[in-house]
């Protein structure tokens, strides 16, 4: 017969497992610090050795990090996802950032898909809430607050889509944007046209979200992706033009 004795499993390998889900499904984020040994183990009901045995063969794994005089850290998994070289590829090609915002079309289409059919109704709220969040930032014209918020509302979709793969690729490609890698977010929302027209992409993101309207959630992030493609094509080829009206400046002094 095709069973064997079950085996009483240690506290340890309990809390580890319930670690080990929390940030699989991205609700324990990379760089996030965990509550002190303390309060950790009176949430999780267990002893402290029991919990410093767990917290130990997570940092084996390399899932958490210690910090000297700082406490434990989930690990900055992310940075594995693309080399260094690569990342300094993509920083000095044009061709990248527009194959990224055609890979954003189509994954957070896919994300906001999913979201419509498969987002919980706190997921609904959560995205909502950062929504309000984009309109009061907006009405005091603070472009970094925008910008960061616009990062929220994505990664809050692709949350609601409930695919930890998903958000996990999605969440280190995020990171790079936030560094700048692909363009800088904040010029965006500094032109007053662009950022009412961007809050208004994000309003129909929303308002299909809430409709749990799958095809209407992802016309809507299809066109948010292309109005950021094309306010990028314009943005280069305004600094294309600059350039060539400054050699001509410099060429014209050189002979007067």
């Amino acid at each position: 017969m095709p069973f064997t004795k079950v085996q009483p499993e240690k506290l340890s390998q309990t809390v580890v497992r319930q670690i080990e889900l929390l940030i699989l499904r991205g609700v324990l984020r990379p760089g996030e610090r965990l509550p002190s040994e303390r309060d950790l183990a009176e949430k999780l009901g267990v002893s402290r050795p029991s919990l410093r045995e767990a917290l130990s063969e997570l940092q084996a794994r390399g899932l958490l990090a210690t910090r000297a005089g700082a406490g434990v850290y989930v690990a900055e998994v992310l940075g594995s996802a693309f080399a260094p070289a690569l990342v300094q590829l993509f920083a000095a090609h044009d061709e990248a950032v527009f194959d990224y915002i055609a890979f954003r079309r189509d994954m957070e289409g896919l994300a906001a898909e999913r979201a419509a059919r498969m987002g919980t109704d706190t997921d609904l709220q959560v995205i909502a809430a950062i929504l309000g969040r984009m309109e009061t930032a907006h009405a005091k014209r603070d472009a970094s607050d925008e910008a960061a918020l616009d990062a929220q509302f994505h990664m809050a979709v692709i949350e609601a889509s409930h695919n930890v793969v998903m958000l996990h690729m999605m969440r280190s490609m995020y990171d790079l944007l936030r560094e700048g890698v692909f363009y800088n977010r904040q010029m965006m929302f500094r032109q007053r046209t662009t950022r009412g027209d961007l809050l208004d992409q994000h309003r129909a993101i929303n308002i299909a979200l809430q409709a749990r309207d799958p095809e209407a959630a992802r016309a809507a992030v299809a066109r948010h992706m292309d109005y950021v493609e094309a306010a990028l094509r314009a943005e280069k080829r305004a600094a294309a033009q600059e350039e060539v009206a400054r050699q001509r400046l410099e060429h014209n002094a050189e002979k007067s």
